[in-house]
């Protein structure tokens, strides 16, 4: 393997032990949203409804980006 792989495999498994680090150190008031893209349509849930405005507007923006970059390619 190339050295530019290692180094992708290295920063992957740091930033997974970080989420886990910071997940494990705040656990008093937990939130969580999710975004699901199925095409370029977004689907956002969330346990808050100010977490899955979030999920949704992110999901929006990545649908524009789809159609925007899409069309600029065709």
């Amino acid at each position: 393997m190339t050295n530019i792989i290692k180094s992708g495999i290295l920063l992957i498994l740091i930033g997974f032990a970080l989420v886990l680090i910071g997940a494990a150190l705040s656990a008093s008031n937990v939130t969580f949203g999710g975004l699901i893209m199925i095409g370029p349509i977004p689907i956002a849930f969330g346990s808050s409804p100010e977490i899955t405005v979030v999920a949704m507007v992110i999901g929006l923006l990545l649908m524009l980006m789809f159609f925007i970059l899409g069309r600029r390619n065709a």
